[in-house]
């Protein structure tokens, strides 16, 4: 069987623990499996444990495939990490910790530590500043002021302050570099607000100086003008003057809120960013296939870790979000 192009076959391939290692083994250590302490070559294969021993005397001789990787410590066998690895990966609204936790066998809460670490996984390189076409916009993430208590709403909304309509929601800043059909590339960034010192850092820090850049009448975009090409559409007048539009952000704006008010349905503000960082990916390698896009995923599971005390470390309960 070769290697899996669809999840049915993802599922039947990495059922086989061999298949799995050999999969694994070629993307991790493709000239040859190395000890991840020493960088010794001169490692034995251990079939009984499935795992490997450093010929070389040192601590912690003994590893698997599992060392140094998001999976470290965890009990749950490949067979059941692989599936939902490709499921992430390709579910372009996300997948819930509860369906996970059906589809394989095991807790909410377990389903729920598995996919954040995958999502580790999923945050990547910045590829240095974009150029080009940019365009730049914000948003605010959290609950509609309609769905909430009415004494909440009114406290809200009390003394006509159109701010306290954003009280409780996170502000997102987006960038995103224009480029051919299914290869633009889009950043984001949680913000303290969208005042001009939130918003312009930003720009500096991730667009090169000299570039086009689009985005809407916020004042707070008023200075980039000094830096860029700066060019505004005004959606009280029209949402596209030619190129100068932010309809592309706006459209990721909308997948983006379709996965957390669909899939997700709440999501703790210290935990936004790892949801973020997931839908970027799906986002930036669409063009690529589902085979693809699973293996893309793996090549950055090297080199972090994730433990249950850091994940909840900002959380006041135990309990877990979908």
């Amino acid at each position: 069987m070769g290697m899996p192009k669809t999840f049915l076959a993802a599922v039947r391939y990495f059922s086989n623990a061999d298949n799995c290692r050999e999969y694994l083994v070629s993307r991790r250590w493709p000239n040859g499996v190395v000890c991840p302490q020493c960088g010794s070559k001169s490692v034995y294969f251990d079939k009984g444990r499935n795992g490997w021993e450093c010929k070389t005397r040192h601590p912690k001789r003994k590893f698997t495939l599992k060392t140094g990787t998001i999976f470290e410590d965890s009990p749950i066998g490949f067979d059941k990490w692989l599936p939902v690895v490709w499921m992430i990966a390709n579910c372009k609204n996300g997948v819930s910790s509860h369906e996970v936790a059906r589809s394989i066998g095991v807790t909410q809460k377990t389903a729920w530590f598995m996919l954040q670490r995958i999502r580790l996984a999923m945050q990547g390189e910045d590829g240095g500043k974009m150029g080009g076409e940019v365009e730049v916009d914000e948003t605010y993430i959290g609950g509609k002021a309609r769905n909430m208590h009415a004494a909440k709403r009114s406290q809200m909304l009390a003394g006509g302050n159109k701010q306290n309509r954003w009280a409780g929601k996170v502000a997102v800043m987006g960038m995103l570099e224009r480029g051919p059909a299914k290869t633009s590339r889009v950043r984001t960034v949680i913000v303290d607000g969208v005042k001009r010192g939130n918003l312009l850092p930003h720009v500096d820090a991730n667009v090169v100086s000299g570039s086009s850049v689009y985005t809407d009448a916020l004042r707070s975009y008023c200075d980039l003008g000094t830096d860029y090409d700066h060019q505004v559409i005004d959606h009280a007048v029209s949402y596209v003057d030619g190129q100068v539009h932010t309809n592309g952000l706006e459209s990721y704006w909308a997948i983006l809120k379709r996965a957390l008010k669909g899939t997700y349905i709440a999501v703790e503000p210290f935990h936004l960013f790892r949801y973020l960082d997931e839908q970027a990916f799906r986002f930036n390698e669409r063009k690529a296939t589902d085979a693809d896009r699973f293996s893309m995923l793996l090549a950055g599971v090297v080199g972090k870790r994730l433990t249950y005390e850091t994940l909840i470390g900002a959380m006041n309960s135990g309990s877990a979000p979908a």
